[in-house]
């Protein structure tokens, strides 16, 4: 079975905390002196969007890494929308960039095209990297016992909701499945107007909290044979309890069956949604889109079934290294000047992420703040991540999740039916 839990210190401190500086030195992969770069160029591709003050971050990462290795750096965003694509192109064609920001759900993938650089020896020679890395994206970022993906920042989903709401109707923040029931009834009856729990069927990463708090698994492992474990019955459990929130109790609408997060987050800031899961990097968001949205805001875990926190999809990034690049240790240096130390703490202060070592957690999980503390305890208790095989593009490619919930909100199929169809699909698509 794939490693799912993330460990108890498994994250750092998100926008306006400080973080504790991790280790940073300008070290070859001997743990030696200083690389020489002297002449040198690098190529790193980054994902547009994520950081707002782009710019500026790299200009300074540039400086600073030219002071210390003499190289230059050339770094081109890339739409996330067109990155996949161009990825595959220039790994066909041999012209990959020396670094490039891979999604977790990329890096298997790339790394068993034989394009990514191993870069274990380079993390186990800093003294006690390894031990800092955030457990579910060093877990996304291993293939065949081989880390190509160094982690460099994350986030989770859990139950945002609306204070002022709950505060009226006398609620509190659910505990529990029943709790959810309970809450979006009275809001139904008290705001006819607002959803109070929508089901968007166009975003399966809104789905697996609920399989996982009912117990069940998306797929698992043996050997080297993958088996879905949508149709088990504690999944269908979980399904059918998130789908029942629309068909059975009306918290939802039907055009919400084909929304994406980005419409369901679009619905909450024009004030028609109670609750929903959100990720971490969104609450700033949300205020910005509406500012009468400030401080009616609320976090909490993502509930299982009978309590507890609901593990919840950990998203985010690496840095890789692909293999065409002149000079491997000069790009592991700007890898790890970008996901250690200051300027991943810049990072994580520009963008709202939690950074991708567990050094920086301390001031996080002593945090009062309603909009961050949640957050950090369900990275901390329930971070998930999804299969960890090159194949789990092609399930997502095929929307095997998406049309499986779809199936069941219109009502084409029932549950039973709808879960065995995606197990077999994606079982097929996970062994190809």
């Amino acid at each position: 079975m794939h490693k799912r839990i993330l460990s108890a210190v498994a994250l750092g401190a998100v926008a306006t905390f400080g973080l504790a500086a991790c280790s940073g030195g300008a070290t070859d992969s001997n743990g030696g002196g200083a690389v020489d770069g002297k002449g040198q160029e690098l190529t790193v591709w980054i994902m547009k969007g994520t950081n707002p003050d782009s710019t500026a971050f790299y200009d300074a990462v540039s400086k600073e890494f030219k002071k210390e290795t003499g190289a230059t750096v050339k770094i081109e965003e890339v739409q996330w929308a067109d990155a996949h694509d161009r990825f595959v192109t220039s790994i066909a064609g041999g012209t990959t960039p020396d670094i490039a920001e891979t999604g977790t759900t990329w890096t298997a993938e790339f790394a068993d095209a034989g394009a990514l650089l191993d870069i274990d020896k380079y993390v186990d020679a800093e003294k006690g990297l390894r031990d800092d890395l955030v457990d579910g994206l060093e877990v996304a970022g291993t293939y065949d016992e081989k880390l190509y993906g160094m982690p460099w920042y994350a986030g989770v989903r859990s139950l945002v909701y609306r204070t002022d709401v709950f505060e009226e109707l006398g609620l509190e923040a659910p505990k529990n499945w029943d709790d959810i029931v309970a809450a979006g009834e009275a809001i139904k009856a008290a705001k006819p107007d607002m959803l109070p729990f929508p089901v968007p069927g166009d975003a399966e990463f809104q789905v697996y909290p609920w399989v996982w708090g009912a117990g069940g698994e998306i797929a698992t492992l043996d050997g080297k044979e993958w088996t879905s474990e949508l149709d088990s019955k504690k999944s269908q459990e979980g399904i059918e309890f998130y789908t029942d929130l629309a068909t059975k109790h009306g918290f939802s609408s039907a055009g919400a069956t084909t929304w994406k997060e980005t419409d369901l987050r679009d619905a909450f800031t024009q004030g028609n949604v109670a609750m929903m899961l959100s990720g971490s990097w969104t609450p700033k968001a949300l205020t910005e889109a509406n500012p009468d949205l400030e401080g009616k805001i609320g976090a909490a875990v993502i509930p299982g079934k009978d309590g507890g926190i609901a593990p919840s999809v950990l998203g985010g990034s690496h840095l890789s290294i692909f293999n065409t690049t002149k000079n491997a240790d000069l790009a592991w240096k700007f890898v790890q000047m970008m996901t250690t130390g200051k300027f991943a703490e810049q990072w994580s202060n520009e963008t709202g992420y939690f950074p991708g070592v567990e050094s920086a957690m301390k001031e996080a999980l002593a945090s009062t703040d309603p909009l961050v503390a949640p957050f950090a305890q369900q990275m901390v208790e329930g971070g998930a991540s999804v299969p960890v095989t090159p194949n789990f593009g092609a399930v997502q490619a095929k929307k095997t999740t998406n049309s499986m919930i779809q199936a069941i909100l219109s009502g084409q199929k029932d549950v039973a039916t709808a879960t065995k169809d995606a197990s077999a699909e994606m079982t097929e698509l996970l062994n190809q």
